[in-house]
């Protein structure tokens, strides 16, 4: 399977007093405001590493879905949250805590296709950074 997906950012001004947006093919973000105080401040708005962090999380939950059916299993719920850390210009820890319930799998087997979902997931592969995981089945 090939594919392909778009996004555009827009910026005018400098980096710190400007402003842009950021829109997505599908139009889920569709000029999205993106400044320097969303990046880097608490404004209001996204920001690249926002975007890293929902891109990732959504990936691994999907890639995560996938492996516990090829196991016979099927999740009642997947919950992951991200958080990426940005640190003296670089992305230096994503950690992805997830919440799963998935009947009738031991807590090892879930550990054990959990941590595979990390390590395949295409954002997972495409990241240069520490990823950790922390798994909490419920």
């Amino acid at each position: 399977m090939k594919f392909t997906r778009k996004a555009n950012a827009n910026w005018k001004g400098t980096g710190m007093e400007g402003t842009g947006t950021i829109t997505t093919q599908s139009t889920t973000l569709n000029n999205a405001q993106l400044s320097f105080k969303t990046r880097f401040a608490d404004g209001v708005g996204t920001n690249p590493e926002e975007l890293i962090a929902a891109a990732h999380s959504g990936c691994f939950t999907m890639q995560l879905s996938f492996l516990l059916n090829e196991g016979g299993f099927v999740a009642d719920d997947l919950s992951t949250e991200a958080t990426v850390t940005f640190e003296d210009g670089s992305i230096t820890l994503i950690h992805l805590e997830l919440k799963g319930k998935v009947p009738s799998i031991t807590a090892e087997k879930f550990v054990e296709i959990a941590t595979k979902a990390k390590e395949i997931c295409p954002i997972s592969k495409l990241l240069k950074t520490e990823i950790t995981l922390g798994i909490n089945l419920v």
